[in-house]
């Protein structure tokens, strides 16, 4: 009998995705750089994700920001939950740092996309249907790769896989839940809101530089984290497939992307009724981490919040509830699985 308790202790030992993390262990978080195949023209896209571990908490300087994260850390004993991030229009991933290392740190593993043609450096795509479809299509990528990464995949779950989509991340994130856009919706807000600079900044009309691409859905996607969702080319019939689990939250002082005909109005319509948690005061770039007093210099316009919108605190109670929803709507309760710790 103790030889088999021997013999059962060596290959728990050998086989670490099988076994059950502490709940209780706080880790920290680090980070591993992933490079795959934009499926829209086969050329280089990067990732990076952010993962639990159990070395000690370091911090790092990554495109701009200090982020709590060490690169090629050790990854803590488990099998974790996949979170995949996709950042608004112009913009980048790493603006959501703080939500990333949190959710890695709360034991999920966190791949934050960076968009090309649609990010901070590369605008090529901006306002094109190849953007608009190959958003989705480019996460599904990082989906597949993250499962075949030599470093993550042991450690990563297949079937336990999360989007968090801010701002036109949120359209993306619809999508690979099912939904399908309709183009004159676009077109008739357009109309009524020419002044809408963000939206409607071909006038409604998207170029029309790919007639192969539809929009795809990912069936692996399982939840939906959506923040100030660009969302307003979806009516109820084209939500009909959505039927994840979605947690939305919206400014209600949003000037960028209006809640009325975005979050207000998903709200409405999801076949699914989401946790809907709209913060007061608050408007567009809320969502991004808070700023440091270098960022506030050179980057007003993102940095600074209302008076008495706190963001520090919105961000305490977002990364709060982005794992709780996280665990309540991905995690199994099977004992080879892991359990958020809820630190």
């Amino acid at each position: 009998m103790m030889r088999l308790c021997a013999v059962f202790i060596l290959f728990l030992a050998g086989c670490p995705v099988m076994v059950q993390a502490e709940p209780a262990k706080e880790w920290s978080a680090g980070f591993h750089r992933l490079t795959f195949l934009d499926p829209l023209d086969d050329q280089p896209m990067h990732a990076i994700a952010f993962y639990p571990s159990s070395d000690p908490q370091g911090v790092t300087p990554l495109g701009g920001y200090t982020v709590q994260a060490t690169e090629e850390a050790k990854i803590a004993l488990g099998h974790f939950p996949m979170l995949m991030l996709s950042h608004g229009n112009t913009g980048t991933p790493l603006a959501l740092h703080d939500l990333a290392t949190s959710l890695a740190r709360k034991g999920f593993v966190v791949v934050a996309v960076l968009h090309p043609g649609d990010n901070y450096k590369d605008h090529s795509r901006l306002g094109t249907l190849s953007n608009l479809y190959g958003r989705p299509m480019q996460i599904s990528a990082a989906i597949t790769a993250t499962l075949a990464d030599p470093r993550l995949s042991a450690y990563v779950h297949g079937d336990q896989v999360g989007v968090i989509g801010y701002s036109a991340g949120g359209e993306t994130a619809l999508i690979l839940a099912g939904a399908q856009p309709d183009l004159e919706r676009l077109r008739t807000y357009c109309q009524e809101r020419p002044d809408d600079r963000d939206a409607c900044t071909t006038k409604g009309e998207l170029i029309a530089d790919r007639d192969d691409l539809v929009p795809i859905a990912d069936p692996r996607v399982g939840a939906l984290l959506l923040m100030a969702p660009l969302s307003l080319m979806f009516g109820r019939q084209t939500l009909a497939d959505v039927h994840v689990p979605v947690l939305l939250y919206s400014g209600d002082k949003d000037q960028l992307v209006y809640p009325d005909k975005n979050a207000g109005a998903l709200a409405r319509k999801l076949p699914v009724e989401p946790e809907f948690k709209v913060i007061a005061g608050a408007g567009h770039f809320v969502f991004m981490a808070p700023c440091n007093d270098e960022q506030k210099r050179l980057m007003p316009g993102l940095c600074t919040d209302a008076q008495g919108v706190d963001r520090e605190d919105i961000h305490r109670n977002l990364m709060n509830e982005a794992g709780i929803f996280f665990n309540k709507t991905l995690i199994s309760t099977s004992n080879t699985r892991t359990v958020y710790n809820g630190q």
